[in-house]
């Protein structure tokens, strides 16, 4: 029996740990910048294109309702990317985290690991720029009629994922039945205070968001979109008889932002359960006092319910209630990169206090 030496060598389970931090902060950070600069400029934007189209209509422009909607393409376009870069990132980072658990029981050596790390770390980074890239880059310069060179790199960073993601399953799969040799240990099952509150507020997180989901399913989905119906409609009558189109795009675009409220809050409830409960698994790496580790665990937990309760509350606060929900993710991002630190402070405590069969 021999007992692990410690070291500053990362092993393919910290690198995964550390990218997984930095992917998930990434995109929230993004994800934020993305709030306040665009998101709300892009809205009002679609808005008054929405409305110079029903007035084209109205006057029998023709060619002014194809440049109104191919406007309104475009638009949307800049929304989708930034929103698929936004969460492409932010799910690398879960993905990473999660590979992190498992890397003890992956039946290949712990360079292979490292490298497959180092290949899924790369994919993780460059499909959402090249996501973010699709609406400036376009089809210039490209040899496809309607992909673009940013569509190809995604798309490639995207299979190379795939890739590492069917060899490790591969390799987890070759080691189900036999004692692994462990290049690294597995990660102690302790039961401290950080685990448990991460563990328990993790998941009613998750329950929250999944009840939520339920209840707006069930009492407003169906609302809206016979509302939705009933306003598109509102907007051709009145565009063809020239009244009334600022209330009835008025009324559209508020319904948009009810539901875009409910779904990102049903979404980011969920997503921050799953965080935490990674996170929860990966506290033996994070080497800082237990009071500095208590502090980050109840900021992420606070951050995670003050940003999604506060997107909802937005339509009847306004601006102060998006302020507030800024600061939930800011402490969310401020907690990650407080547990990060400690993740880079790690040398190798968790590996010596663990005994490897030779």
């Amino acid at each position: 029996m021999l007992k692990a030496v410690p070291t500053k060598e990362p092993s393919a389970q910290r690198v995964l740990i550390v990218a997984g931090i930095l992917l998930v902060a990434g995109g929230m950070l993004f994800g934020d910048i993305f709030a306040v600069f665009t998101l709300h400029q892009n809205a009002r934007q679609t808005a008054a294109v929405l409305m110079s189209a029903a007035q084209a209509v109205s006057n029998h422009d023709g060619s002014g309702v194809t440049n109104a909607f191919g406007q309104i393409g475009t638009l949307l376009e800049d929304r989708g990317t930034k929103v698929d870069a936004h969460v492409h990132m932010t799910d690398a980072g879960y993905l990473a985290l999660l590979l992190a658990l498992v890397q003890p029981y992956i039946a290949l050596s712990q360079k292979t690991k490292k490298r497959l790390a180092s290949l899924f770390i790369a994919g993780g980074v460059l499909l959402p720029v090249g996501i973010f890239l699709i609406h400036y880059v376009g089809t210039a310069y490209s040899p496809f009629t309607v992909i673009g060179w940013a569509s190809v790199l995604a798309d490639s960073a995207g299979a190379l994922l795939i890739v590492v993601l069917i060899i490790e399953l591969w390799a987890l799969w070759k080691g189900r039945n036999r004692n692994l040799s462990m290049s690294e240990p597995a990660l102690p099952p302790d039961r401290t205070w950080e685990r448990r509150m991460l563990l328990s507020g993790g998941t009613a997180l998750v329950l929250a968001g999944f009840l939520f989901g339920a209840w707006y399913a069930g009492f407003n989905l169906y609302a809206h979109e016979q509302r939705e119906t009933r306003i598109l409609g509102s907007i051709l009558d009145s565009a063809t008889t020239g009244s009334a189109i600022a209330n009835g795009v008025t009324d559209y675009s508020l319904l948009g932002a009810e539901k875009a409220v409910s779904i990102a809050a049903h979404s980011h409830i969920i997503e921050f359960g799953l965080l935490a409960i990674l996170l929860s698994f990966a506290q033996p790496y994070v080497f800082l006092s237990q009071s500095w580790k208590r502090r980050w665990v109840v900021t992420l937990l606070a951050g995670s319910v003050i940003l999604p309760v506060f997107v909802l509350l937005e339509l009847k606060l306004g601006l102060l209630a998006a302020a507030i929900a800024d600061i939930g993710g800011a402490l969310v991002i401020l907690a990650l990169a407080g547990m990060l630190a400690g993740v880079v402070r790690y040398t190798g405590a968790v590996d010596a206090s663990q005994e490897v069969q030779s």
